[in-house]
């Protein structure tokens, strides 16, 4: 049997610099990045939970799970607020009557707003460096959200958002905790 080493070691060098070239593509950006400033953008819900439940952890804190309802109320909210051209909690009606028509069963549940972030990690940002929007991130009881942004060309926001946080009720005091963020009715931090 007549072995060919050489040309053994010449195939497997070929080999393995294509194995490099196919590994060394660009990670795709990370989605809290994305600008949800088009018409086509698409909101990480997961990622956005992966970074609030983060947060709560560093906050010795449970993590929260996306929860459909919740989901469907948040992007009522941030449609209603697109559609008015308006920042703020009523413009899609009160949060407690959104709540308990929303079909989550709230113990407690609280509700951020925000206009002008383009990105996930804006919105998170910035209510994380609000005291009143941080406090409902790491409210105690807390263990489901529903997230969501929308466009408005015509507005000067560009972006809606609406993040909602809840705990299941399980001692039958449904809807006794609704709150919103206490923060004081001012102008928005703009994004871009």
């Amino acid at each position: 049997m007549n072995f060919n080493f050489r040309m053994l070691g010449v195939t497997l060098a070929a080999g393995a610099l294509c194995a490099c070239a196919a590994v060394s593509e660009t990670p795709a950006e990370p989605t809290f990045y994305r600008s949800m400033a088009s018409a086509n953008a698409e909101l990480d819900a997961n990622a956005a939970a992966s970074m609030i439940s983060g947060y709560r952890r560093n906050n010795g804190l449970g993590q929260v799970v996306l929860d459909p309802a919740l989901t469907r109320a948040a992007e009522a909210q941030s449609r209603a607020m697109a559609r008015n051209n308006r920042f703020e909690h009523s413009a899609g009606g009160e949060f407690r009557d959104r709540i308990q028509s929303s079909g989550f069963n709230a113990g407690v549940a609280v509700e951020n707003i925000g206009a002008g972030y383009h990105t996930l990690a804006e919105a998170f940002s910035g209510w994380r460096d609000s005291p009143p929007h941080r406090a409902n991130m790491l409210k105690a009881g807390v263990t489901h959200m529903g997230i969501a942004a929308t466009y408005a060309p015509n507005s000067k926001y560009k972006v809606f958002w609406t993040l909602i946080l809840a705990g299941v009720d399980e001692g039958g005091t449904a809807n006794k905790g609704l709150m919103r963020s206490g923060a004081p009715k001012r102008p928005p931090v703009m994004g871009r």
